[in-house]
């Protein structure tokens, strides 16, 4: 069998899988696939010469065999499996039974064999080998994709540990592990999944969120991990809190400011937790013994403010809870449907609930999904605010019932239309007797048109009516278009 030679071909793919942090049957595969896709170019080279042109799949029969038994003697062949046929009308795909017989006389019609097709080293060409080159850096790269996303798609959504890498432009390029014995993986923290008071020195560890894994379509990394993001901090949580682990406390909602718009404002997160036991304080367990369990997840936030509070299935204890730490005299929940309420408290506690640029209040409103809008208890008309709302409900109600007659009258004209096109598609009945048949002729051609009820006349014409066509001269050649069957017609 013929060779193309490749010295050190075994050390090569060693070398290339301890490079790219691939499985040496990875590596193999795209040396496979390169070298596949350079023999491709040499016959394609050699056809082109003739003016003809092979089709996209010709050589989906052909396949590579590498060599790497014999330390003297390694390399690769192309390898063609072709059918046996009688006749031979496509060399590379068939083979004569007759030739085949010849070393096998049990082979019959059908039957496929695999064929050595290699050819000369000489004549592999430069081009070819190029051609393999760039193939193969181009499979080496999909492999690792694939690799990639295969080990870290099952991980979205959870925590790993990363070390800084490099910058690149405003991202840092981190590398994280999935705990599965694989290398570590490169993958990028956008600037906006940074948090403002991170140090991201070379080879600094910090915990991030895993966001996506993308299929590996574009340049970079695969990866995108995060550490502004709300899963990062029920993560934290659910690492450091045992009772979150055993589902005795739930975290239900989360409110995470981690980049505010102002840089004299702080990043800041609002967390409501429950629990399905009574004798638990859900509160409590989050927070830990002198804030032990919360004081781990603010280090690892750099010194982010975590506010946890007591989730209510009452929407106005639930917004109380939510404004925290500002003391709230009354939550009135002026238009349910709309889900707005006013929050009443002291005069003295107006700048607490509102927070710094009001990041307290759109944390709290972020994290119940109510519309909330602070006032001073002191200042609040209640006669005012009742006819406002009132006025505001009476609107929407005028609005709804317009939106519900504007829809029924839709109805309306779309019944009235499907009704007139069944009027306008319908034949006419076959069973119709001879005098209705004469009155819808007599009827298309006007006759009667000068009686008012002229319809109702056509379809009361008598039987002697017909016989002498009634007072229209044109009554007669109406009948006579219409040609009943002559042994319907009257004596």
């Amino acid at each position: 069998m013929s060779l193309v030679s490749l010295p050190n071909l075994k050390e090569l793919i060693e070398s290339i899988s301890v490079e790219k942090n691939l499985p040496r049957h990875a590596v193999e595969n795209a040396l496979r696939e390169a070298l596949l896709k350079g023999y491709e170019r040499f016959r394609r080279t050699q056809r082109m010469a003739d003016g003809t042109h092979f089709e996209e799949d010709y050589f989906d029969n052909f396949d590579v065999e590498l060599d790497t038994e014999y330390e003297d003697d390694q390399g690769f062949r192309i390898l063609a499996t072709k059918t046996i046929v009688e006749e031979v009308t496509s060399p590379d795909h068939q083979i004569a039974l007759a030739e085949v017989l010849e070393v096998a006389p049990e082979a019959q019609v059908g039957d496929t064999v695999v064929l050595d097709v290699t050819p000369d080293q000489k004549d592999f060409g430069r081009m070819a080998a190029i051609q393999t080159k760039q193939v193969l850096a181009q499979k080496l790269r999909d492999q690792q994709r694939r690799l990639v996303q295969e080990e870290f798609q099952d991980l979205e959504g959870t925590i790993l540990l990363a070390t800084v890498q490099r910058f690149e432009r405003q991202s840092v390029i981190v590398t994280v592990n999935s705990g599965q014995g694989q290398p570590e993986v490169e993958a990028e923290l956008l600037k906006r999944d940074q948090l403002p008071n991170d140090n991201y020195r070379p080879n600094s560890k910090l915990r991030v969120v895993l966001k996506r894994v993308s299929e590996g379509t574009h340049r970079g990394p695969q990866l995108l991990v995060s550490r502004a993001d709300a899963a990062l901090v029920v993560e934290l949580f659910s690492n450091e809190v045992p009772e979150i682990e055993d589902n005795i406390v739930r975290i239900v909602a989360v409110a995470r400011e981690a980049n505010p718009p102002s840089r004299s404002v702080g990043p800041r997160t609002k967390i409501a937790v429950d629990t399905v036991e009574r004798d638990v304080d859900p509160v409590g367990a989050c927070i830990g013994a002198r804030g032990s369990r919360i004081q781990v997840v603010v280090n690892e936030l750099r010194g982010e403010k975590i506010d946890v509070i007591r989730y209510s299935l009452d929407p106005a204890t639930y917004i109380a809870n939510a404004l925290s730490p500002a003391r709230v005299d009354e939550v009135r929940l002026v238009n349910p449907d709309e889900r707005q309420a006013h929050v009443l408290v002291p005069e003295d506690q107006l700048s607490l609930a509102i927070g710094k640029e009001g990041q307290n209040v759109r944390l709290a409103a972020k994290l119940t999904g109510w519309k909330i809008d602070i006032k001073d208890t002191a200042k609040y008309d209640y006669e005012e605010e009742d006819r406002k709302a009132a006025e505001q409900q009476a609107a929407r109600l005028a609005v709804e019932e317009a939106r519900l007659a504007a829809a029924e009258a839709r109805r309306a004209e779309e019944a009235a239309a499907e009704e007139a096109a069944d009027f306008d598609d319908a034949d006419f009945d076959p069973e119709l007797d001879e005098d209705a048949e004469v009155a819808v002729a007599d009827a298309a051609l006007g006759v009667g048109a000068e009686d008012e009820t002229s319809s109702v006349a056509i379809a009361e014409i008598s039987d002697d009516d017909s016989d002498d066509g009634g007072d229209s001269d044109e009554a007669p050649a109406a009948v006579e278009d219409a040609e009943p069957e002559d042994e319907d017609l009257p004596e």
